[in-house]
């Protein structure tokens, strides 16, 4: 039904919900959803978490990732995704906005906004994609502090460390660098960007205990794994970040080309979503059933029939 029905919104906060996924067992498979329709597809292929990929956010948004977009801007898509898929929602905080206060008041908004987890990483501005070259650090006590800060600012918010300093630091400084941030109050911590098999087991091995996050994207530095692979590597959560958004960009190009090329859509209709497909996962005709049921409730039939 609709979420617009108070019974049949969930009864626990979303940082609860995503938590019992983390804990379950097995390997949490976290699509990424770039806008509230992918999310509601994501949920009906039936996934159980969707995640907002900043790199996602700021190229449908038509810019490059580099920590340009807002605090507000991210909590209108995740208001969204949360809103109309009704999963808990992991987030990309990026560098958490700021220092201590500003990350403080990222996950207040990110959990008022419905957000179940935040990841933020240890990089300074302008950030990049995690798979770029020439990322610089933050200093590692400086990154431990906004992980406090984002710890004393939850209520529920499932709160993921995330460290850029493999490549540079090496296993060893992205170790230390993790250890150092569950200290602080992470829940978890992503490695970002290793770049082999042996890479992901090693970092496993020396974070026994630890709820670890892999990182699936496509065209990038790690080889494409599978969610069991990265389960026997020890992890307990995998992301595929903007796979959603290359789909829907990649034939957004073809539609326009083909139009620009024929001045019709003729020739793309066979990979279109029809209305009715459209309809129905949108759910258009509950929100009439609830509309006419309510206006039923409360306008007798007799005064209808009057008019």
């Amino acid at each position: 039904m609709p979420y617009l029905v108070a019974s049949d919104l969930p009864n626990e906060p979303a940082g609860l919900r995503f938590r019992a996924l983390v804990e379950r067992g097995g390997i949490l498979q976290i699509p990424g959803a770039h806008n509230g329709q992918a999310s509601i597809q994501v949920r009906n292929a039936g996934f159980d978490a969707a995640y907002l990929s900043g790199a996602a956010m700021t190229a449908s948004m038509g810019l490059p990732d580099l920590g340009i977009i807002t605090v507000d801007e991210v909590a209108f898509f995740i208001r969204q995704v949360a809103r109309a898929s009704g999963l808990p929602v992991l987030v990309d905080g990026d560098t958490g906005y700021g220092e201590a206060l500003n990350v403080m008041h990222m996950v207040r908004t990110f959990e008022d906004a419905g957000a179940g987890a935040v990841h933020i990483e240890d990089q300074l501005l302008p950030k990049k994609c995690g798979h770029l070259n020439d990322k610089k650090l933050a200093d590692a006590h400086d990154m431990a502090a906004k992980v406090a800060a984002a710890a004393k600012a939850r209520r529920h918010l499932y709160i993921i460390a995330r460290t850029d300093a493999a490549a540079s630091e090496g296993i060893e400084g992205a170790v230390a660098r993790a250890k150092l941030y569950m200290e602080a109050g992470a829940d978890a911590i992503f490695p970002e960007a290793l770049n082999d098999a042996e890479l992901f087991r090693e970092f496993a091995r020396r974070m026994p205990g630890v709820p670890l996050l892999g990182n699936m994207t496509e065209f990038g530095r790690t080889p494409y794994y599978t969610a069991k692979e990265f389960e026997d590597f020890g992890y307990k959560m995998i992301i595929w970040p903007v796979s959603s958004l290359r789909v829907a960009n990649k034939a957004q190009e073809k539609l326009y080309t083909a139009l620009k090329r024929d001045g019709s859509v003729k020739a793309v209709l066979d990979d279109m979503q029809t209305r009715a497909e459209l309809y129905d996962t949108i759910g258009l005709a509950q929100y009439e059933a609830l509309d006419s049921s309510i206006v039923a409730t409360i306008v007798p039939p007799t005064r209808l029939d009057e008019k």
